[in-house]
């Protein structure tokens, strides 16, 4: 972390009503996390972010543990039924997303983040969002320090045993596209989903895993007929391989459904040109739209 020494001013009482309390940058920061115009290095790079706004209100900040801002009559408020207090409340979190870098608290409500702000007890403490009172129901997840971002997305995904959504909920990935039946030869070398029947085993065998997933159907064949079988299976998508034989009338016939069911092709070209060379298999996309990943 790139710290800039300026000082942090908070608020608090003496006999003519207030003072100004200071605290130097960086010990602000071990304990509350970094703050407007702090820079944070991403991991083992020489990527930076810059902390654009902080919602903290300084002096006001979200705090859990002992002798710390989260109890009873200071951050945390009395008199609010569950229905207007939140479940959960992450604080203190540098969030990256599409809108910016930002220091916020987090609320959470039935399962989903409602508000992004500053959270706490309205009635004692400055800037609280109106959906984010902290109460007697709140539990807290402490995030000073941390990035709270959007979860990752692995495009391609051999499903070959079930460990691997554990796997990928600790790299902060949360949807997972690809195919496979299981430890098959097939899953091990392709990302393909090939049957009706292996589509739906699979389906029901992710049902409840606290993750998002789509498989793709095998699409390698110059006849349209088991292509669209295995789309109203619930393939999400079709996968062309090489080990399959990725030709160039296989590739056309598996756009062209794609394009009629509107769905995603993928492929892994014939990098033995067997069937033609790079040339002939661009010229089979015939413009379409596709993923290529080998």
């Amino acid at each position: 972390m790139v710290l800039d020494m300026k000082i942090i001013q908070t608020q608090g009482l003496i006999g003519d009503g207030t003072f100004d309390c200071s605290v130097d940058h960086e010990k602000y920061s071990s304990m509350y996390g970094p703050t407007t115009g702090d820079k944070i290095r991403l991991g083992d790079t020489d990527l930076f972010a810059e902390i654009e706004k902080d919602f903290a209100v300084y002096g006001d900040e979200c705090i859990f543990g002992g002798g710390k801002v989260l109890r009873d009559g200071m951050g945390q408020s009395a008199g609010y039924p569950a229905s207007a207090s939140l479940d959960t409340v992450i604080t203190n979190a540098v969030v990256i997303d599409y809108t910016g870098i930002y220091k916020a608290d987090i609320g959470i409500k039935d399962g989903l983040i409602i508000a992004i702000g500053k959270a706490g007890n309205p009635d004692v403490m400055d800037g609280v969002h109106s959906n984010m009172i902290v109460g007697v129901n709140t539990e807290v997840i402490a995030a000073q320090g941390m990035i709270v971002t959007a979860g990752g997305i692995d495009c391609h995904v051999h499903f070959i045993c079930p460990q691997l959504v554990n796997e990928a909920i600790a790299s902060g990935i949360t949807t997972l596209v690809g195919g496979g039946t299981g430890p098959a030869h097939g899953t091990c070398a392709t990302t393909c989903t090939p049957a009706p029947s292996q589509m739906k085993l699979m389906l029901q065998s992710t049902d409840e895993f606290p993750i998002n997933v789509g498989f793709t159907g095998k699409g390698n064949t110059a006849k349209p007929e088991g292509l669209s079988e295995i789309i109203m299976a619930g393939a999400m998508g079709l996968k062309l391989h090489e080990d399959w034989g990725s030709t160039p009338a296989a590739i056309d016939n598996c756009l062209s459904v794609g394009e009629a069911f509107d769905i995603q092709v993928n492929i892994h070209t014939d990098t033995l040109n067997e069937a033609g060379c790079v040339e002939h298999t661009i010229a089979a996309f015939k413009d379409r739209s596709i993923h290529t990943y080998h």
